[in-house]
């Protein structure tokens, strides 16, 4: 009896951790680092509520910290919600109201109340929350409105409550007033990390196999270390057993960027308005590594508002200005994803821009 008593006790612990863990990467390489820093940041010894942003560009790797600090501190709160997928549940009919009741009910385990509208779901989450404390991570947001609707304010939530954000827009953050110290912005991978996880998906080993590290090498050199187009493009190679296979590969990815990869960086893009997009695509296709100054006369002349599109920009990770010049900074995948946005009208000359010199030659003798 006190035996099969036991086996109930550790079957029901099992199931709750069970229960309160998500499916973080495969390999997680770089995570532990990344993880520690945002703990420091979250602070659990400090008895107020908090709320943290995870900002970052696509495919950077956002939610999988974000499932990882979930994972590590779900056992520290009396209760834990991670809403997947803001962005596009709150694009459905109902769906902050949706999401509204899927975090009262894993924070309250409430089945039996009922809202109507967003304004009620406000009210109950303001009311009920301060009682428990939680550890609420919010992915994928990228509307001010979303963060309203679902922790629009500490004071709702119990003094040891946290709430995690995850975005690409750094504006979102910047409504909710939040400082320096409340928002980790995530970095790419480096050299030695970058390796190490293509070679995970590439070879089902953290190093390449011997012949094929100089290949390896370059391949990583031209994924900026975004996990998501390491994962992807070492999955590319997992099955490719001669060099002259990988070669192949290698001329492919040169001239198309990995339809997932494009689809993943191509969302914060979609979200521009239209002189922002011209914008984006002037400097991914002229301005790498040149001063801001000359392009802010050039859209001033096109009758456009640059400062403002500049600093949407920025917020959204897109492009970032550095040196003593003010010079544009772009990923290399980003820079692909704008480039391979021109080039879908596959004649040159009916391209809106032209960088390549054998493309510009070509339209200019044969005017087509």
């Amino acid at each position: 009896q006190e035996r099969k008593l036991i086996q109930l006790i550790v079957k029901r612990v099992i199931d709750g951790v069970n229960k309160m863990s998500v499916n973080v990467a495969k390999y997680p390489v770089g995570l532990d680092s990344r993880v520690s820093d945002v703990m420091e940041l979250l602070d659990l010894q400090d008895y107020r509520s908090r709320m943290l942003g995870i900002c970052g560009i696509g495919g950077v790797g956002k939610t999988t910290l974000a499932k990882a600090i979930y994972n590590k501190l779900s056992s520290s709160f009396e209760a834990r919600c991670f809403l997947f997928g803001i962005k596009e549940t709150s694009k459905k009919f109902n769906g902050l109201v949706s999401l509204q009741k899927q975090l009262i009910l894993e924070v309250l385990n409430d089945k039996h109340t009922t809202i109507a509208s967003v304004d009620e779901g406000i009210n109950v989450i303001k009311k009920r929350f301060h009682c428990k404390s939680a550890l609420i991570i919010l992915d994928d947001v990228d509307d001010n409105g979303q963060i309203k609707a679902l922790a629009g304010a500490r004071d709702w939530f119990h003094p040891k409550s946290r709430i995690l954000i995850t975005t690409r827009d750094m504006h979102v953050l910047n409504l909710q007033k939040l400082t320096k110290d409340d928002i980790f912005q995530l970095e790419e991978l480096n050299d030695e990390q970058s390796l190490q996880l293509f070679s995970y998906h590439a070879f089902g080993r953290s190093k390449p196999i011997a012949k094929y590290i100089k290949l390896s090498e370059n391949i990583v050199q031209s994924t900026g270390g975004l996990p998501l187009t390491l994962e992807v493009v070492g999955s590319l190679f997992f099955d490719k057993n001669s060099l002259e296979e990988w070669e192949d590969v290698l001329k492919t990815l040169r001239k198309n960027q990995p339809k997932d990869v494009h689809q993943s960086l191509r969302i914060s893009y979609d979200n521009l308005d239209l002189t922002e997009k011209e914008m984006f695509l002037d400097i991914a296709c002229f301005f790498i590594g040149r001063g801001k100054e000359n392009a802010i006369y050039m859209w001033k002349d096109c009758n456009f508002f640059p400062i403002i599109g500049i600093k949407v920009l920025l917020h959204k990770s897109l492009v970032k200005i550095a040196g003593r010049e003010d010079e544009f900074e772009m990923h290399d995948q980003i820079r692909d994803m704008g480039r391979q946005i021109v080039l879908q009208d596959r004649s040159p000359g009916l391209r809106t821009r032209l960088w390549n010199n054998d493309d510009i030659f070509d339209v200019l003798q044969h005017q087509t």
